[in-house]
């Protein structure tokens, strides 16, 4: 058996495997995030440790036997938080979340002292990264920029309360803007321009490697063998990437979470930061992959539902679907948290434009659908641009159980999508898979299998059409309000 944890934003998912890659039992625990403060974005690292507990128990009292059969731990988790240890190796402050967007005078400073960091760290500077953060904390909060002993991410974290190692891996490291994306190792210049040093960094493996065990008192509390080992795992795009599949050139997914993503795996490394893409280190040895990063997705569907008070997001669609006969009157900008591709603006805000007093709650929810939609066929024009193409990405993530969406997706892109078996798996079971290598040493492409299609959803020409006109006014009301946005 092979355990897969993930470190969501809303969620830590515990998911185990067997040896046929079948799913054998599964748990998730739900997370909160904090904002402080407009555009900061934070979580407790106790509470990812507490969510991984409850998640792993709850397997325990699911399957016990399979439990006690576990040979081997995968972990993905979260990007680009920044988790702080000080001497003690206890957090000293909530980690600095993705989606943070306090740090964007930093990243101008870190490019006009880096002028070449995004073609070496594979991506534009962004304040979501974890580099800016650091220089943003050295500024705001001096003492505790001294006391930071250990800099680890969110999945790391977790490795760390497993097993007491302090090592991350490539995928994950790349979001930090301190890897050498192309040499897969630090960029001793990018870590000195934010203050810091290498002994402050954890050590670097791929994410097929094992980095250590599980701790004797963890392994008696699940009824766990001694010799559990821990694999490098990957941040959660690389590890949706494994879960699917997607690890030769050209195969590609849509992940459809708490934020979205456009997935385009690559044999070598191809930066393009001016196109405001992501190209990064995968979690196996010499693959890297690039990516379309949006930082909404199936969240601003939670939060309409929510707003509307609708606790049956089922239900809701349904009925958003039995009214849908024409793109909706009412547009919706989707940046509810900023943006990335191909804005990076962590200012950019939601907005609703349009309504009239016969609006109701399934035209807005069409309209917040078809608000990520526009947004992912935005995202897809800077992946063609730079000369990155997949035929038939498949749809993952919580937002691939609906295929009402995944056909307006299909239709507003004008993109065949292919549903996969078990699509809301994500990346909990692409870390499995990377547990299951690191033990056994298979090669990648004999693990790292393509689901069984369902179904292959192909766009509606008709309706490609009519929503042409509607897509063009989404970007001019974004490029008209973009300057609005900014705090003053």
């Amino acid at each position: 058996m092979f355990l897969g944890i993930d470190v969501g934003t809303s969620a830590v998912k515990a998911l185990l495997i067997d040896e046929n890659s079948a799913t054998v039992a599964e748990a998730d625990i739900p997370l909160s995030v904090s904002t402080p403060h407009p555009f900061w974005s934070e979580q407790n690292p106790a509470d990812w440790w507490q969510a991984t507990l409850g998640a792993i128990d709850a397997l325990t009292a699911q399957n016990p036997t399979a439990i006690a059969a576990t040979r081997a731990i995968g972990l993905s988790g979260q990007m680009h938080g920044a988790t702080l240890l000080g001497a003690d190796d206890k957090p000293l402050r909530p980690a600095i979340l993705w989606n943070d967007g306090r740090a964007m005078r930093e990243c101008e400073e870190l490019d006009q002292a880096l002028p070449d960091l995004g073609i070496q760290a594979g991506v534009a500077t962004m304040p979501g990264m974890t580099a800016p953060k650091l220089i943003w904390l050295k500024k705001h909060e001096p003492d505790l920029f001294a006391k930071i002993k250990t800099i680890l991410l969110p999945k790391d974290y977790i490795r760390f309360c497993l097993s007491g190692d302090k090592v991350t891996e490539m995928s994950d490291a790349a979001g930090t803007l301190w890897l050498d994306e192309e040499s897969r190792s630090w960029n001793h210049a990018a870590i000195d321009a934010c203050g810091l040093n290498m002994d402050q960094l954890p050590k670097l493996v791929e994410g097929s490697d094992v980095t250590g065990t599980l701790f004797p008192e963890l392994a008696n509390r699940w009824g766990m063998g001694r010799n559990v080992i821990i694999a490098g795992g990957g941040g959660d795009a690389a590890t949706g990437g494994i879960g699917v599949g997607a690890v030769s050139h050209g195969d590609g997914f849509i992940s459809l979470g708490t934020s979205s993503q456009i997935f385009v795996a690559s044999d070598k490394y191809r930066p393009k930061p001016k196109e405001l893409l992501h190209s990064f280190t995968h979690a196996i040895p010499q693959h890297w992959f690039q990516m379309a990063v949006l930082l909404n997705g199936a969240s601003c569907l939670q939060w309409a539902a929510s707003l509307l008070a609708e606790p049956d997001i089922g239900a809701l669609l349904r009925r958003v679907e039995a009214q849908h006969a024409a793109p909706s009157d009412i547009l919706f900008l989707p940046y509810l948290n900023g943006e990335r591709t191909p804005h990076n603006n962590p200012y950019a805000r939601g907005v609703f434009f349009g309504l009239g007093s016969d609006s109701n709650r399934e035209m807005m929810v069409q309209s917040t659908l078809e608000g990520v939609a526009f947004a992912l066929s935005d995202a897809q024009s800077r992946l063609h641009a730079a000369g990155a193409h997949c035929e038939l990405p498949g749809v993952i993530g919580g937002g691939a159980r609906s295929r009402y969406w995944i056909q307006l997706i299909s239709d507003i892109m004008g993109t065949p999508l292919a549903r996969y078996e078990g699509a809301a798996k994500g990346p909990a079971f692409g870390a499995a898979r990377l547990g299951r290598l690191a033990l056994t040493k298979e090669l990648p492409e004999d693990v790292c299998l393509k689901p069984a299609i369902e179904e292959v959803i192909e766009p509606n020409q008709v309706r490609h059409a009519s929503y042409q006109p509607r897509f063009a006014k989404f970007k001019r009301l974004y490029a008209a309000l973009s300057d609005e946005f900014t705090p003053t």
